[in-house]
């Protein structure tokens, strides 16, 4: 008697996905947006989502570059830049 051998392909996908739950009303605007563009909302999803990785990713950057300035002695003090705001809002 042969073993019958167990496809487990489906479960790689299976497991590597995840679901979102959203409100009714988030899902319709999703399913709006979605069908205004053309696409999947699931796709709209993903975008969004690797969007914000990379705006994450670019905040902790500029992160790094305003500490540089600062051990480098590149920066204004508080009082200067409070000047400088009200001069801007003024204009």
């Amino acid at each position: 008697m042969s073993e019958a051998a167990l496809d487990t392909h489906w479960l790689a996908s299976y497991f590597a996905a995840m679901e979102a739950h959203f409100t009714k009303e988030r899902q319709a605007q999703l399913d709006e947006l979605a069908a205004k563009a053309g696409r999947r909302t699931g796709e709209l999803v993903q975008e969004a989502v690797d969007r914000t990785f990379g705006y994450n990713q670019w905040f902790k950057e500029q992160v790094q570059v305003g500490l540089e300035w600062i051990e480098r002695g590149e920066f204004i003090e508080e009082e200067e830049m409070d000047a400088r705001v009200v001069r801007l809002l003024r204009s």
